[in-house]
């Protein structure tokens, strides 16, 4: 739950608070070490720089790099890591906690980098890949990288706490679903068992969430990278699936209208939205295919969409009782995390 500034103003107006109080609860939000980043030139100013950073070092890296060679990737690596790790301890010795969190990242994307380096040093690398390439093709060789970062990934969240850590991790969990295919079943599978693959490791991490989600209960959302990967990597492959089946298309709606339905249950937007364009991809396979000569569909369809207004002005006449009601039906650790949410 955010609060105003005009909010408090009338607070004080209406003698809820008085204007000492205000101006203590606005230097203790402010001040709150745990208070997540906003959305100012400052914290704009900290992402910039800090995805500039972290973009240089993984996705806009080049071919000139390869010059250094296997030991001197290494070696510049942990002077990086170093200088990182420096400044998460300077920031944070001083509450600075976004562009902290932001150093420590760029310390975890550095990881890959770092063990490819090794691995070149060693004369372990098996192919004529470069680091390049790791962000644009599947190859089972990446999974020792992306274990390694997951590894220094989960230390570093542990020893700093900032949820901005968990985005790397979540990231890399993308990468292994990705890379793990090949190395466990070869070249034996196809597009659509691929796809099957991204299903499960996205329901897993979907799991993983939620898990974390329970644990952290009350603290910062150490949940919402996971869960953000974790939908996509599951919706991603389901949306892959597609199939001539009108049965299996319906089949695909209902499980996006699941994901809306669990996204209102759990207070999380990332469900809503990928539910929301399954349904869209579903009705637009309709229009264009099913009922591309019916002069009727519009009309059924734009009665369609009036209906899911009415429902979302009946839900908001209703949201406490029906909300009540859903959280009964749910485990009570489940419940007590919703509502907590459902209050932030």
């Amino acid at each position: 739950m955010k609060i105003t500034d005009r909010q408090l103003k009338r607070a004080v107006q209406e003698g809820i608070l008085s204007q000492a109080q205000a101006e203590a609860l606005v230097r203790f939000v402010r001040d709150d070490a745990g208070a997540g980043p906003g959305f100012d030139f400052t914290h704009v100013l900290y992402y910039m720089g800090g995805l500039l950073a972290i973009g240089a070092m993984t996705l806009f890296m080049n071919l000139g790099w390869e010059a250094f060679g296997g030991w001197g990737i290494l070696v510049i690596c942990v002077m990086y890591a170093a200088a990182g790790l420096g400044m998460t301890g300077f920031f944070r010795h001083r509450n600075l906690h976004v562009p902290a969190g932001i150093c420590a990242v760029f310390v975890v994307a550095l990881t890959p980098l770092a063990i490819y380096g090794l691995q070149r040093g060693m004369g372990w690398w098996p192919d004529s890949s470069v680091y390049r390439d790791y962000h644009r093709f599947i190859r089972y060789h990446w999974v020792f990288m992306e274990l390694g970062t997951l590894a220094v990934g989960s230390v570093m969240a542990w020893r700093y706490r900032y949820p901005f850590l968990v985005m790397p991790i979540a990231a890399t969990l993308w990468y292994l679903s990705m890379d793990l295919a090949p190395l466990i079943f070869g070249d034996r599978l196809d597009f659509r068992e691929q796809a099957w693959v991204s299903v499960a490791f996205g329901l897993a991490t979907l799991a993983l969430a939620l898990v974390v989600d329970l644990r952290t209960r009350g603290q910062r959302d150490y949940g919402f990278w996971l869960y953000l990967f974790g939908v996509m990597t599951f919706w991603g492959g389901l949306t892959s699936l597609d199939s001539d089946s009108e049965l299996a298309r319906f089949v695909y709606l209902l499980v996006n209208l699941g994901l809306i339905g669990c996204g209102v249950a759990l207070v999380r937007r990332v469900f809503v939205v990928f539910g929301a364009v399954g349904c869209t991809i579903y009705f637009g396979h309709l229009a264009a295919t099913v009922f591309r000569d019916s002069w009727l569909f519009p009309f059924v369809l734009t009665g369609i969409g009036l209906g899911v207004i009415w429902l979302g002005v009946l839900w908001q006449r209703h949201e406490a009782a029906i909300t009540a009601r859903v959280h009964a039906l749910l485990p009570p650790h489940l419940a007590r995390l919703v509502r907590g949410r459902g209050q932030e």
